[in-house]
């Protein structure tokens, strides 16, 4: 998205966004592979146009008074796939390959904070495997004392593939032992296991997710 665009469809993309009296619309910035958001900024008519030339999310800062392209020091760039406008075109919706955590502070999403209030219980998703791959991937570039992730990774792929069989045994047993708990943990076992074997490998769990995707796109309602 973005990279190559004419003049003339980047004129049309512009038009059809409302901006407000100080010039700038809020950009929701979210995961494309797993939709979390990961920020939210705002941006003026030539960071839309940056955005849509470059392939990278820009903004316009509101503090410092400038263009900025997110990443421009950190390299946590935001790759581009698709720009969308709310229904009344005053709210845009980046979605995103992200390259590295989005926070100023480190973490993941800027909106990785505790909430101030919670109504109701939050039922836990999927995204929390997207956790356990990015810890499994710090452990592979930082290497952590009396880690079992880390000890797992330095082993090599023969015995990640030799775990994996093993908690796939498990999960066989305890589901045909009908015990929902026993399998619930085993099935944790091995997602997680296969999570370490994916790294071990250089196979990002986001190419697992757009295999899914791509599978679901072509199965028969």
């Amino acid at each position: 998205m973005g990279r190559g665009m004419s003049e003339e469809a980047i004129a049309r993309v512009l038009d059809t966004i409302r901006f407000g009296p100080d010039g700038l619309v809020p950009v929701v910035v979210q995961d494309v592979a797993t939709g979390q958001v990961r920020m939210v900024g705002y941006a003026n008519a030539e960071a839309v146009r940056r955005t849509l030339e470059t392939g990278r999310v820009h903004f316009w800062s509101r503090s410092r008074q400038r263009l900025w392209m997110k990443g421009e020091t950190s390299g946590n760039v935001l790759e581009l796939v698709e720009l969308r406008a709310d229904c009344d075109g005053d709210v845009l919706l980046a979605r995103v390959r992200p390259h590295g955590p989005t926070c100023h502070t480190g973490a993941v999403s800027c909106f990785d904070t505790e909430p101030l209030v919670r109504l109701a219980p939050v039922p836990e998703s999927a995204l929390i495997v997207d956790e356990v791959a990015r810890v499994v991937a710090a452990r592979a570039a930082e290497p952590q004392p009396g880690s079992y992730t880390s000890a797992l990774l330095a082993a090599g792929v023969d015995r990640i593939a030799r775990k994996i069989g093993e908690e796939a045994a498990e999960v066989i047993v305890a589901a045909k032992n009908g015990e929902p708990e026993p399998l619930a943990r085993e099935a944790a076992d091995l997602l997680y296991h296969l999570l370490v074997l994916l790294q071990a490998t250089g196979v990002p769990v986001e190419q697992v997710w757009q295999v899914l995707r791509e599978r679901r796109g072509h199965a028969s309602p």
